[in-house]
């Protein structure tokens, strides 16, 4: 009896695949056997992702490229079709923080550097909407495909310091939901949209506002841990299962669904 749970020979695109999250989706999805193609922004990274990922074995690839790009991006689809003969899977992980977009506790909104807001826009939202744009257009072709988006927790309610980020992530929440039933209604229900929203996980980005210099938690620490019943922070490993499940036919029947992967955050009010 065939693992409706599992990946294997699918081709799967990853986007921010250099980066800590998407990293470890494109290690674990190649781990369970996918093709996986990953995108990384610089070309320096394409050499070492590309190692480790064929250190799973398999038939993995690795390009170098701007997903708010259109032109590389059809560039790659196209050479991934030639390459594989289809896509399976397109997971959207590239993204994250701009320096200078926050509002901090000590400054006003209207101080905010207005060209980093829209910078942490476009690197977001942008970045979601890109590559759906272009990879949609071959799964309407083959009449199959699933598309996995990253949302946040910072959608789900307003967070100090990160308003650009927050609105971004929510703008990829809504596009979720919107694709989903724009492509099932059109080109059937083999074509899925789905997102994860995680909680709080410590990363490069995040750290120093997650953790004093000694590794204690900050006060922005605590009011997180607080918030989440499971009482401490997420391992960036977490979220793999339930990427690899809404991206294998066990989830058919689920698309425009944002599951939060958050330790119980987003369900409870603090009291």
């Amino acid at each position: 009896m065939d693992n409706p749970f599992s990946i294997a020979d699918k081709v799967a695109v990853v986007t921010g695949a250099a980066g800590v999250l998407g990293g470890s989706i494109a290690r674990h999805f190649a781990s369970q056997g996918a093709k996986v193609v990953a995108l990384v922004h610089r070309e320096e990274q394409v050499a070492p992702t590309f190692e480790c990922l064929a250190s799973y074995g398999g038939d993995p690839s690795c390009y170098a490229c701007d997903v708010m790009d259109i032109a590389a991006l059809r560039g790659i689809a196209d050479a991934v079709c030639r390459r594989y003969g289809h896509i399976d899977i397109l997971v959207n992980v590239a993204g994250g923080q701009v320096a200078g977009s926050n509002v901090m506790p000590d400054q006003h909104f209207w101080e905010m550097d207005l060209e980093k807001w829209d910078k942490v826009l476009e690197l977001n939202l942008d970045g979601t909407v890109y590559p759906c744009h272009v990879f949609s257009e071959f799964f309407a072709r083959q009449k199959s495909g699933c598309i996995l988006n990253i949302s946040s927790m910072a959608a789900y309610a307003s967070m100090t310091r990160v308003p650009g980020y927050g609105a971004a992530k929510e703008g990829v929440s809504n596009f979720t939901r919107w694709l989903a039933s724009e492509l099932a209604l059109k080109y059937g229900d083999k074509i899925r949209v789905n997102a994860l929203a995680p909680g709080f996980f410590i990363g490069k980005q995040n750290r120093a506002a997650l953790l004093n210099e000694d590794g204690s938690l900050t006060e922005r620490s605590h009011k997180v841990i607080a918030k989440t019943p499971m009482g401490r922070f997420g391992d960036i490993t977490e979220l793999n299962g339930a990427a690899q499940f809404l991206c294998s036919d066990a989830a058919s029947f689920i698309t425009g669904v944002v599951l939060p992967v958050d330790g119980g955050f987003s369900s409870f009010s603090g009291v």
